[in-house]
């Protein structure tokens, strides 16, 4: 790919204006020599403005997301994307999120560009789990680690029922949850049709990955080793 066109899908500006950002000696190796249109110098020893670029096609990020911000690029008010640099917005492929966590749940969201990784980790075949730490508003009452556990329990306007999941209690009013499907808003009907109601929700992790691999509100670039570990069990907490 030509110098121009792989800066600019990646965001820094139009053709036009990395054009100017060549001419005006801003695109350099790491030796310090300036770039031409036609270079072929390796995407890893590319500045720009005596900065690396960002990762190329294939960008994996998992961010730990705060409470109050939507999964969507269109939604009036917080968007997970005003947390990610404004380039990540008009990169070619585009960045989208794996998944969506509502507004009022906050942790560990995956972004890519990789259209097939994306299908990937949220197809059922992979059976990535995805764990949630639970605040309730009433205690629990002891039955929901064996109807969780079950493989029985349907959830109203459904029509097959949940594929089992794993309740650990960890004090009278929260608890952790491992899931193995991701449902709408399906943590939240599962204390529902036990007459209960989540107050908080965090997703802590998702497979391998954990939510704090970075700060809340903020992300980390995934390695090729740390990507196939969204698809390996979550460690025990």
């Amino acid at each position: 790919m030509r110098l121009v066109k792989l800066i600019a899908n990646l965001g820094y500006g139009s053709r036009k204006e990395i054009t100017q950002a060549i001419k005006n000696g801003w695109v350099t190796d790491r030796a310090g020599n300036t770039l031409k249109k036609d270079s072929t110098t390796p995407h890893e020893d590319i500045l720009l403005d005596d900065e690396p670029l960002d990762p190329p096609e294939g960008l994996v990020l998992i961010m730990n997301k705060p409470l109050g911000y939507t999964c969507s690029k269109k939604d009036i008010g917080k968007l997970v994307y005003d947390l990610l640099p404004e380039r990540f917005r008009v990169r070619k492929p585009a960045l989208s999120t794996v998944g969506r966590l509502d507004k009022d749940t906050s942790g560990a969201l995956i972004f890519t560009d990789d259209g097939q990784l994306l299908h990937r980790i949220s197809s059922p075949k992979s059976n990535v789990s995805k764990v949630y730490e639970v605040e309730l508003d009433r205690p629990l009452d002891g039955t929901e680690v064996d109807l969780f556990a079950s493989g029985t329990l349907m959830l109203d306007s459904e029509t097959t029922p949940l594929k089992p999941a794993e309740l650990e209690v960890l004090g009278e009013k929260s608890a952790r949850l491992t899931l193995h499907e991701g449902r709408y808003h399906q943590v939240r009907r599962m204390f529902a049709a036990t007459g209960n109601h989540v107050t908080s929700l965090h997703r802590s992790k998702i497979g391998g990955l954990s939510a704090d691999m970075a700060e809340e509100g903020g992300y980390k670039i995934l390695s090729a080793d740390e990507v196939e570990k969204v698809f390996g069990s979550p460690e025990k907490a």
